[in-house]
C-alpha cells in the first residue's frame, strides 16, 4: 500500500468510525453494557500501547539525536504539556457547559462539547504521526496503527454522544448529526498536524511527546474510569490487557 493511501485511509478512518458510532442512534435503545466495556477497555489499550512505543520512543529516539544530552527535556516538557492542554480544554468545556439553563441539555450539550474538544489533539495525534514518518521516510504502518487506536475509541464516543442527544432532541436524525459533527474536526487537526510535522521536523520530539501525553490524559481521565462503573469490569480489564499488547505486537514486530 502506498504512502499516500496510508494517509488518506487513517486522517478518513477517525472520522467514519465516529460517525458509524452515532449511525447506532437508528438501531440500538441503549447501548449494550458488555460491548462498550469491551470496546472500550480495547481501545484504552491500543491507544496506552501506541502512547508508548509509537510516540514516547520514538520522540527519545529523536531528542536523543538533536538534543542530545538534554534529550530528557523536549520529552518530558511536551508529555506534560500535552496533559495540561487537555486540563485547559476541560476548564473551557466546562465554561461553556455552564452557560445552558436546562439541566438535561446542559448534560447532553456538555458532553457533545467535550467529545468534540478532545477530539483535537487526538486529530492531531494521527497528523504528527503521519507527518513524522513522512518526513523521516519512516514505514508508515506504524502511524496507520495510531490512526486505528483512535478510530476504535471513536466509535463508542460518536454512539455516547448521539444517544443523549436523542434523549434531549427526541429525533434521531439530529442526534445522529451531532454524533457525526463531534468527530470532524479529527482529520481536519489531522492534516494541519501532517504539515506541523513535516515542516518543522526539529520539533518532532516536542510534537510526538505532547501527543503522547493528552492521549495518555484521554486514557486516564475519560476512558479508564469507564470501565469501573459497573460490576462487570473484568471484562474491560482484559479487553485493555489483550489490545495493549496486540498494538505492542504490530509496533515491534512489523
Amino acid at each position: 500500500m502506498s504512502s499516500t493511501l496510508f494517509i488518506v485511509l487513517g486522517f478518513s478512518i477517525i472520522f467514519i468510525m465516529t460517525t458509524l458510532g452515532a449511525l447506532c442512534v437508528y438501531f440500538l435503545k441503549k447501548p449494550s453494557t458488555f460491548v462498550n466495556m469491551l470496546t472500550i477497555g480495547f481501545a484504552s489499550g491500543i491507544m496506552l500501547s501506541a502512547s508508548i512505543w509509537s510516540l514516547l520512543i520514538p520522540s527519545i529516539e529523536y531528542s536523543e539525536e538533536q538534543y542530545q544530552d538534554l534529550f530528557i527535556i523536549p520529552v518530558a516538557v511536551g508529555f506534560l504539556l500535552g496533559g495540561m492542554f487537555m486540563v485547559l480544554l476541560d476548564k473551557i468545556t466546562g465554561h461553556f457547559s455552564n452557560l445552558k439553563k436546562d439541566e438535561g441539555k446542559n448534560k447532553a450539550f456538555k458532553l457533545f462539547t467535550a467529545v468534540t474538544v478532545h477530539n483535537i489533539p487526538e486529530g492531531l495525534a494521527v497528523g504528527f504521526a503521519f507527518g513524522s514518518a513522512f518526513a523521516t521516510n519512516s514505514p508508515m504502518f506504524s502511524a496507520f496503527l495510531i490512526a486505528l487506536g483512535i478510530a476504535l475509541q471513536n466509535f463508542p464516543e460518536g454512539l455516547a454522544v448521539a444517544l443523549p442527544m436523542h434523549k434531549t432532541l427526541n429525533n434521531k436524525h439530529k442526534a445522529f448529526l451531532y454524533g457525526t459533527a463531534s468527530g470532524i474536526v479529527e482529520p481536519i487537526f489531522a492534516i494541519l498536524g501532517f504539515f506541523l510535522a513535516s515542516q518543522l521536523t526539529f520539533l518532532m520530539p516536542w510534537l510526538l511527546s505532547f501527543s503522547a501525553g493528552a492521549m495518555i490524559y484521554v486514557v486516564g481521565e475519560e476512558l479508564l474510569p469507564e470501565l469501573h462503573i459497573n460490576e462487570k469490569t473484568t471484562i474491560g480489564t482484559w479487553a485493555f490487557m489483550i489490545g495493549f499488547i496486540i498494538m505492542m505486537l504490530l509496533d515491534l514486530c512489523l
